[in-house]
């Protein structure tokens, strides 16, 4: 047995009384880096194109409507391109239509459990990756601005929603053809709908989600249906993070689709 420096005995051994001093920054002899790297490159394009989409004023030809420019509230929008036929803000708002509602889905991915720990790792290098030294010398968490923030990923949550409601009406509105008839189905309602089905997967696998069905639940057999949303909930959360890449590029290509068919770049009888 052996003495601690205050004078009380320990078990411990005498070698084990320091920690080891590792200069190196990380052991792995693996490609570490790899990953975040990929990720930082794939959202990185994704912010890129968002940036650009957003001021680009090619965002409708009948009967679509690019999911960035969606929904379009204000008198300055296509006429056929009004959420409803309606146009709330007037026309004094005069900025392009995506700017109004960029908030809910940008702030609910932004705070999405996965997607924090993709940017985190890829952007901030907190930490890049397992086992591997970060380069902040100071650590608060999320309990100090911005990632604060962080703790209302809930209410995007109910706002992802209605975003996502928007976008199924917009699909709705894809099969009708250019004089307002049903019937149309081109290659840009497919990849709206396809789109569709894939912003919803995503929204509803969401942890938030998760918690909302059947969180606080002590016995499902009282709540057999909430059992079954939950359930249902749970089985799309464990793929939560293949539902974030797929959704976000289903999206980017769907409105990217849509803007080049509006400049006349893509231009076939089935378009």
């Amino acid at each position: 047995m052996t003495q601690t420096t205050a004078g009380r005995p320990t078990n411990e051994p005498a070698q084990r009384k320091q920690r080891a001093q590792i200069k190196a920054r990380t052991l792995r002899t693996d490609r570490w880096w790899l990953a975040p790297a990929i990720t930082f490159a794939a959202l990185a394009s994704f912010l890129v194109y968002g940036l650009w989409a957003i001021f680009d004023k090619s965002y409708f030809v009948e009967p679509y409507i690019a999911p960035f420019s969606s929904p379009c509230l204000a008198t300055s929008c296509p006429e056929g391109a009004r959420f409803l036929g309606l146009a709330p803000f007037g026309d004094w708002w005069t900025l392009p239509p995506g700017i109004l509602i960029l908030g809910l889905p940008a702030g609910f991915r932004m705070t999405c459990y996965y997607y924090r720990k993709g940017y985190y790792r890829a952007f901030w290098l907190s930490p890049p990756a397992c086992a591997v030294g970060e380069p902040h010398k100071k650590y608060t968490g999320e309990t100090r601005l911005p990632l604060i923030i962080q703790n209302i990923h809930r209410y995007f949550f109910y706002g992802a929603i209605v975003i996502a409601g928007i976008l199924t009406w917009d699909a709705v509105l894809a099969l009708r053809d250019a004089q307002g008839d049903w019937g149309h189905f081109g290659l840009g309602t497919a990849i709206l709908w396809i789109n569709v089905v894939l912003i919803w997967a995503y929204t509803l696998s969401c942890h938030s989600c998760r918690h909302i069905t059947a969180g606080r639940l002590n016995h499902f057999s009282k709540h057999p249906v909430r059992y079954k949303m939950w359930t249902f909930v749970s089985k799309l959360n464990s793929r939560h993070m293949l539902l974030a890449w797929l959704s976000m590029y289903s999206v980017m290509l769907a409105d990217l689709y849509v803007r080049l068919v509006a400049k006349g770049i893509i231009n076939f009888p089935f378009a």
